[in-house]
């Protein structure tokens, strides 16, 4: 061999001190296989990580019409060898410019479950989305209620201070009666009284006339007592004076007789639409807390008594 030479040509025998002719050492194996191992190790590594993970969310639809949200986007494994092949997704991924934000627990929006049935249209042609719209109710002409009649306005009529006087035509004792001018002086603390006779009681004749100096036409007598429950009836008449009885025919008939319960009662006059210039309230009978006994006799009063004139 010539120098410089490590090798012979024809036999391959190696120069004495060349790597030919050297030993093998163990160190060499052992880091071979330690670097063996660490690759082996990591591949499975990286194997376990890629089955361990999370399915990738890049697969998933969402439905953007019913949860406007999206799912995470999955972070990115450090460490991953270079030699684990990356799946090729075979949808569409989402760039990294817009980024999918976390999920927030929204309620899905609540669907009635009550159906409302539409009506099935019983004509013969093919349904249509316009629904049929049934034809107008016949008017019906509603007769018109008639207007109650107002009752006509009363006024009173402006009497005389002595304008009412005691009717006795049955001859009781003057002081049977009390002054008629309490009837008549718009206080209702006074009144005319008259006294009931044991013997007759409940029945009673005796009244109250008053002289209106002229003929009028009333429409009521308004009268006020502290001793309800008289039987009364309203009469009138004209002339120079009142009709000596009750019975004369100078008197006309006013109203009906009626038991007037109230302390406050309105007479309604529709028996003539005459004029008169006498009216009298006539009593004929009187309530049993006024009958009174021999010893005691009860008796009847008219706190006020006013004639009122339709205007």
């Amino acid at each position: 061999m010539e120098d410089g030479q490590e090798w012979c040509l024809q036999c391959g025998a190696g120069v004495p001190g060349s790597l030919a002719t050297r030993s093998p050492s163990w160190r060499a194996t052992a880091t071979v296989i330690t670097a063996t191992a660490v690759l082996a190790l990591g591949a499975a590594t990286a194997a376990y990580a890629a089955l361990t993970q999370p399915t990738s969310t890049v697969n998933r639809q969402v439905t953007v019409a019913q949860i406007p949200a999206t799912t995470p986007t999955t972070p990115a494994t450090a460490a991953t060898p270079a030699t684990t092949p990356t799946p090729t997704p075979t949808t569409s991924t989402p760039t990294a410019s817009t980024p999918v934000p976390p999920p927030t627990d929204v309620k899905p929006p609540k669907i009635p479950l009550t159906v409302t049935p539409t009506p099935k249209s019983t004509s013969t042609t093919k349904a249509t989305s316009t629904p049929s719209i049934p034809p107008p109710a016949p008017k019906t002409s509603t007769p018109k209620a008639s207007k109650p009649k107002s009752e006509p306005q009363l006024t009173p009529v402006l009497l005389d201070t002595n304008a009412v006087t005691t009717y006795n035509p049955t001859g009781y004792p003057p002081e049977t009666f009390g002054d008629p001018s309490l009837a008549i002086d718009g206080d209702t603390a006074t009144a005319w009284t008259a006294r009931v006779d044991p013997a007759l009681a409940p029945k009673m004749a005796a009244g109250l006339v008053i002289d209106m100096n002229a003929p009028q036409k009333l429409a009521a007598l308004e009268l006020i007592s502290s001793t309800p429950g008289m039987t009364v009836q309203v009469f009138g008449a004209n002339g120079t004076a009142p009709p000596a009885t009750i019975t004369a025919p100078g008197w006309v008939a006013l109203s009906q007789p009626a038991v007037e319960k109230e302390r406050h009662a309105r007479i309604k006059l529709t028996g003539s639409s005459a004029a008169f210039q006498f009216v009298v309230l006539w009593i004929t009978g009187v309530p049993a807390g006024s009958v009174g006994t021999a010893q005691a006799p009860g008796s009847v009063a008219v706190n006020e008594l006013e004639a009122l004139s339709a205007s």
